[in-house]
C-alpha cells in the first residue's frame, strides 16, 4: 500500500522532518565524532551496501526467498532509514544540498518524461 505523507504522519505520529532538517541532524551525529564524514568514496561503498541489505528484505518479503529461522528481524522501513542516513552522509560529505538535488531531479523527471507514460 502506498501512503501519503499526511497519512504516514498520521499513521506513526511522528514529526515530518524537511530535507534540510535531516541533513542536519546527520551533520551534528557525524560532527561528534573525531573521524567525521568518510571519504566519498568509502560512503559509496556504505551505501552500495545498504542497499544490498534492502534487496534482500525486499526479496525475503516478496520474492520466493524466504528468511532462515537463524536471520535477523530487519525490516524494509528500516534498510530504507539505512540508505536514507548514508546518502545523506555522502552528499554533507561532498557539500550537497539534497533539497535543491531533488528539485532539479523532479524538474528533470516533470519536463523530459513528461508525455512519455499514459496518465490516470
Amino acid at each position: 500500500m502506498i501512503y501519503t505523507i499526511l497519512e504516514m504522519q498520521y499513521k506513526e505520529n511522528v514529526e515530518m522532518k524537511s530535507m534540510v532538517e535531516m541533513q542536519r541532524e546527520v551533520d551534528e551525529y557525524i560532527g561528534q565524532f573525531k573521524t567525521g564524514y568518510f571519504s566519498p568514496l568509502a560512503n559509496l561503498a556504505r551505501l552500495t551496501e545498504e542497499v544490498g541489505e534492502l534487496a534482500r528484505e525486499i526479496n525475503h518479503t516478496y520474492g520466493e526467498k524466504k528468511k532462515k529461522d537463524s536471520e535477523e528481524a530487519n525490516t524494509i522501513k528500516a534498510e530504507l532509514g539505512d540508505n536514507l542516513f548514508v546518502l545523506l552522509c555522502l552528499a554533507n560529505s561532498m557539500g550537497i544540498d539534497m533539497t535543491e538535488s531533488f528539485n532539479e531531479t523532479m524538474e528533470k523527471f516533470n519536463t523530459r518524461d513528461k508525455n512519455r507514460f499514459e496518465r490516470k
